[in-house]
């Protein structure tokens, strides 16, 4: 059986961060409840060298939007990362989610070999779509997604496991 790049990519990136979504409105109740001031939860790493909270938000949807963009062919949408709110990265998602779902399974079936290409600093780095999307960038969504969810954890929001993978 061919795997459907589609099925591949928008629900899986989609299910992903409507998780993402409650966790952090979990997040922003936790900081409300116990009088915390927000930003010490958007702005917390867990390493010195790891990204805080908003950037990891900002990456996840970034690589999924991205994805969906260049397997389709279209221009990929440019957001601004200047969310300082959970409100902001909750609608920044929702946004997100919202492209995502604009596309058609049309548009991205049958990428499993078109070459994309990435420009980095050190050279571009080419991959045909299949392993694009199931190396690089499902691995990237969920890794920012569970650093998201580390953080708050971490701080002490009452998320567990259930909370990450969301309602099956």
């Amino acid at each position: 059986m061919q795997i459907s790049m589609y099925r591949a990519s928008v629900p899986v990136f989609a299910r992903a961060l409507r998780n993402l979504i409650a966790i952090l409105k979990k997040g922003e109740a936790h900081a409300t409840e116990r009088k915390i001031d927000p930003t010490v939860l958007l702005n917390y790493r867990l390493a010195p060298d790891m990204f805080a909270l908003t950037r990891q938000v900002q990456i996840a949807t970034d690589m999924a939007k991205g994805c969906v963009s260049r397997l389709a062919g279209a221009e990929i949408p440019s957001y601004e990362d200047k969310e300082a709110t959970f409100g902001e990265l909750v609608a920044r998602v929702e946004k997100c989610i919202a492209y995502l779902e604009s596309f058609r399974p049309e548009q991205i079936d049958g990428t499993e070999d078109k070459t994309i290409v990435l420009k980095r600093p050190t050279g571009d780095v080419s991959y045909p779509g299949l392993k694009y999307l199931l190396e690089y960038v499902t691995p990237n969504v969920y890794f920012h997604c569970a650093s998201t969810y580390s953080i708050l954890r971490h701080c002490g929001v009452n998320i567990g496991k259930k909370d990450f993978i969301g309602p099956l």
